[in-house]
């Protein structure tokens, strides 16, 4: 049984097959989901597929790749988590891959989404890309990790250094690999997901983008996440009913989801 830790089913391309999305889902073993907000405008979507469907889960928080989109303030954000179906803040972070110029506004915004995961208590689900130095410091600055009161999270669609997951587990945090790992090119990503230990490891799909193989190329979707595990399984050298039991109840301490 596995669960896809991140996905966006709320986009259009994939709401419009909804039934067929979901069915994918148990065809492949996959129990539940977790639907990540990336802006305001869109979250009461989100959140009404979590209420829709038992099997799924929604965040609330604003992507760092937004930037002409409504600003969240600690309050707002704290307001929208006070829901049973919202199990983190996020997704959040910095991106400096996509964007450039005076970036002190992701910053700003990362800052606010880890004070309303102080407050909440709420996990958060950060997105860091060519951000990494600024990322890890911002996340000690502001106490994000259980080392220094906060409730961590997940490093999402993780592309980084063995150095950087190892700084993030260190604050409790822990490390997500989506359809990238299986990706031939991504030789140094799986020599880290070889490094870490499953304890520390949660498996997503980003869906509907970075299917992985052998769907790599089409659109994405919870079901193949599977995928992810299986590859995972195969580098590690476990079965994939190992990886499948471990990242499942990774996600369910994290986010305090009951068996």
């Amino acid at each position: 049984m596995y669960i896809d830790s991140h996905c966006h089913i709320n986009f259009p391309e994939l709401a419009a097959r909804m039934p067929e999305v979901l069915a994918k889902m148990a065809d492949n073993k996959v129990t539940h989901a977790l639907c990540v907000s990336v802006d305001l405008p869109d979250f009461p979507q989100v959140l009404a597929l979590a209420h829709q469907y038992p099997h799924i889960y929604a965040s609330v928080g604003v992507h760092p790749d937004y930037e002409d989109t409504p600003e969240p303030s600690v309050e707002q954000l704290v307001q929208l988590a006070d829901d049973p179906k919202i199990l983190a803040i996020g997704e959040t972070g910095l991106d400096y891959y996509r964007l450039e110029g005076d970036l002190e506004w992701q910053r700003e915004r990362f800052r606010t989404h880890i004070k309303a995961s102080r407050i909440t208590r709420k996990p958060l689900i950060i997105h860091t890309r060519s951000a990494s130095e600024d990322t890890i410091r911002i996340m000690r600055e502001e106490g994000a990790g259980t080392d220094a009161g906060g409730v961590a999270g997940v490093m999402h669609c993780f592309t980084e250094s063995l150095e950087v997951a190892q700084a993030a587990i260190e604050m409790g945090f822990y490390i997500s690999f989506s359809g990238i790992v299986t990706f031939k090119s991504a030789k140094e990503l799986q020599a880290v997901a070889l490094a870490l230990p499953l304890e520390r490891i949660l498996i997503e799909t980003d869906s509907p983008y970075l299917a992985p193989v052998p769907y790599r190329g089409k659109m994405n979707e919870p079901g193949y996440v599977a995928h992810v595990a299986e590859y995972i399984a195969q580098l590690k050298g476990v079965p994939v009913e190992e990886v499948a039991a471990q990242t499942s109840a990774n996600f369910r301490k994290l986010f305090s989801v009951p068996a």
